[in-house]
């Protein structure tokens, strides 16, 4: 088995909106982002090895994502520029308490263009773990070249983490998505699930939810519970904590890829298999997941307010206050 995470899928430019014109239009300010690319983000300022496979556009978005994922240390010789689809674009607008709403240029999006033979197999191949989100399920020819390179992680032995990272507007209905979502929980030995998403595909809440996710199989779960902290549960063990106390919320925009790849970089910090972590070890992953992902909506957009370790050791000492 190799190191690190491959992850697949949307690389993407968050437009945010920022404000109102003169004539009371949105203004909006551009941010890099992209579920599996805001989880190897935090994976790589967690100092674990990340590579992302995807496409975008051979277009000054497609060129500036790449360039900020390499930045952060994500390797994205796995990212096609394709001169024929333009980068997708997320229009977000967000409210007072920091929650989102969602819009897409993507009819289609360079995200959902990527085919089976251009996705490089030999990154997941050199990985401990391969993960992806459903959005790449939404569109062909990305939902097979995802299927191909879920099998070839299977067939490797390699790890599958999964968000099912319900977006209901780029879905024709709501059982499409929860199609595409059993198939994806079904490949997943790690999950990472909101409770919201968690109360769409299974009408429970976190704790009957992850068991019941247990029991089908998955080998280590965990839960985002927004403004209530999370979740996280094995066979072993279970553990719910709550949101460090004082960090004021601005924009969630991405808040729970950073919990995802801060988490499952941690876990593999541990040199075990998901279902040998003891409650301590558990813990200790959610905790400080748990405080990045805090921290991290404290600023806008996805990538960028990927918080440093540093930041996230001051809030572990001082219960959540930054000094």
């Amino acid at each position: 088995m190799g190191t690190g995470i491959t992850a697949m899928g949307e690389l993407l430019a968050d437009l945010t909106a920022c404000g109102t014109n003169e004539d009371g239009f949105p203004v909006f300010s551009a941010h890099p982002g992209g579920a599996p690319a805001n989880f190897l983000a935090a994976a790589a300022a967690d100092g674990t090895p990340a590579a992302m496979i995807g496409k975008v556009g051979a277009d000054a978005f497609g060129r500036m994502l790449k360039e900020e994922l390499r930045r952060r240390g994500v390797r994205v010789s796995g990212v096609i520029e394709d001169p024929d689809v333009f980068t997708t674009l997320a229009f977000v607008t967000v409210g007072p308490d920091g929650s989102r709403e969602f819009s897409f240029a993507r009819k289609p999006g360079a995200d959902t263009c990527l085919r089976p033979e251009e996705t490089d197999m030999s990154l997941i191949a050199r990985s401990a773990v391969f993960h992806f989100g459903t959005l790449s399920l939404t569109d062909e020819p990305s939902a097979s070249a995802l299927k191909a390179a879920a099998a070839e992680a299977k067939r490797l032995g390699v790890a599958v983490s999964v968000d099912p990272n319900y977006r209901p507007a780029l879905w024709p209905d709501g059982e499409s998505a929860r199609t595409a979502m059993e198939w994806a929980l079904g490949q997943a030995d790690i999950v990472k699930i909101s409770g919201e998403e968690l109360r769409f595909l299974r009408d429970a809440g976190p704790e009957e939810g992850a068991e019941r996710l247990l029991n089908e199989g998955a080998r280590l779960v965990f839960v985002t519970l927004g403004a209530d902290g999370c979740f996280a549960a094995n066979a072993r063990a279970s553990v719910r904590l709550p949101v460090p106390a004082g960090l004021k919320a601005a924009d969630t925009t991405g808040a729970g890829d950073i919990f995802g790849g801060t988490a499952v970089s941690r876990f593999l910090k541990t040199g075990k298999k998901p279902e040998e972590l003891e409650r301590e070890e558990l813990e200790d992953i959610a905790r400080y997941a748990n405080a990045a992902a805090a921290l991290s909506v404290m600023r806008p957009g996805g990538m960028g307010s990927v918080p440093s370790p540093e930041e996230v050791a001051a809030v572990l000492r001082t219960g959540g206050r930054m000094r």
